[in-house]
């Protein structure tokens, strides 16, 4: 497969060509027609155009964990995307990935989005061992959800 303009690093910055893409409205659109493939490779598909990305580890990074509650009193986990949006973290999808890098699923579960050190920070508030078998998990509401050691990718 040819090398794609379009990259991708690590911290969510896009490159066109080696140049930073910051260009919010350009980015919406890519990020609102932005798709993966079976074998987990990023691509925009706009007017039946198809341009495949180079992403380094996900196209969705996490920058931010606020700690909101809801109209009943129960506690909930937002995240804010790189893409400027905000979605509740779906906590049961949590998993460290390699190098320790903790991931989740996003966009209704659609795509895996890695944590920024500053969210993984401030998600750590949240985060206590389970018992005897010491593994890991997110406690909310008086409910834990064990943080998995999995790939995120389809």
């Amino acid at each position: 497969m040819d090398e794609s303009d379009i990259k991708i690093d690590k911290e969510g910055i896009w490159y066109y060509r080696g140049a930073h893409m910051f260009r919010k409205d350009i980015l919406c659109v890519f990020f609102e027609h932005l798709k993966q493939d079976d074998c987990g490779r990023y691509f925009v598909e706009l007017n039946r155009e198809i341009c495949y990305l180079d992403v380094e580890d996900t196209a969705f990074v996490v920058t931010a964990v606020y700690r909101n509650q809801t109209p009943c009193g129960a506690e909930e986990l937002e995240i804010l995307l790189n893409d400027d949006q905000k979605e509740k973290l779906a906590a049961d999808t949590l998993a460290v990935g390699k190098d320790n890098v903790l991931y989740c699923r996003v966009k209704n579960n659609r795509f895996p989005a890695r944590f920024t050190r500053k969210s993984y920070y401030q998600l750590a508030e949240f985060i206590e061992t389970d018992g005897a078998d010491n593994k890991f998990c997110v406690v909310l509401n008086n409910r834990k959800y064990p943080i998995a050691h999995a790939s995120l990718n389809p």
